[in-house]
């Protein structure tokens, strides 16, 4: 599978890998397109080179017995090796990290969801901590997941699924168009969310909220 359009770097969202369940083709195929940079996440890497993915950084603490797999990579076409043995970050927060450091603004991630619940729910939360450095999406067949920009304006077709989930307390939540209103609402997790709402007709969606970190998940069925 190939990837890297003529797109330039650092101006379109970089691409993690994570080892978490497959996507589809389609949707590995678009995201890989329109990025500049692949970084693979440790026993990913094995996946990548099946699928004939276009690899330009490997992170982890390498102990999934993926050398092999990274000297034919390597031999093919420069690949960064980078380790990481911090214990108290997974992989994805690790990977996100560096490519703060490379000067990366956004990034996609696939195959971080679906199957361990523990990893996924980790991912999805633990990314809150880093959306003031780059724009992060979570994406699967079904959703995608990302930290609601303050404010936020979107475009939907009516009866798209969104829910609004907190990352521990926001303050003073107020929405435009969604089913289910929401007006100067506190949200904590898990006394209140934003759960299974939906936008209530063709238009533009707007999200505020006067502190706290706001997960937003764009939901497909």
């Amino acid at each position: 599978m190939s990837s890297h359009h003529v797109v330039r770097d650092l101006q379109e969202p970089a691409l993690i890998l994570a080892n978490g369940a497959p996507c589809s083709d389609e949707l590995l195929g678009q995201l890989l397109e329109w990025s500049p940079f692949t970084l693979v996440l440790d026993g990913a890497l094995e996946r990548a080179g099946q699928l004939g993915i276009r690899v330009d950084a490997w992170l982890g603490d390498f102990d999934s017995g993926s050398e092999q797999t990274y000297a034919e990579l390597s031999a093919l076409q420069p690949i960064a090796k980078i380790e990481a043995q911090n214990a108290d970050k997974t992989d994805l927060e690790k990977g996100v990290e560096w490519l703060i450091a490379q000067g990366h603004k956004a990034v996609n991630i696939v195959w971080a969801t679906g199957k361990r619940a523990d990893h996924t729910v980790n991912n999805m939360m633990g990314l809150a901590a880093y959306s003031h450095q780059i724009n992060w999406s979570i994406l699967d067949d079904h959703s995608r997941v990302f930290e609601a920009p303050n404010p936020f304006r979107k475009w939907y077709p009516a009866g798209t699924a969104l829910s609004l989930i907190p990352v521990g307390e926001v303050k003073g939540v107020c929405s435009q168009n969604l089913e289910w209103e929401l007006d100067q609402m506190d949200l904590s997790y898990p006394q209140r969310s934003g759960s299974s709402n939906r936008v209530k007709v063709d238009g533009f969606v707007t999200i505020e909220r006067q502190s706290g970190h706001l997960l937003l998940m764009e939901c497909w069925d």
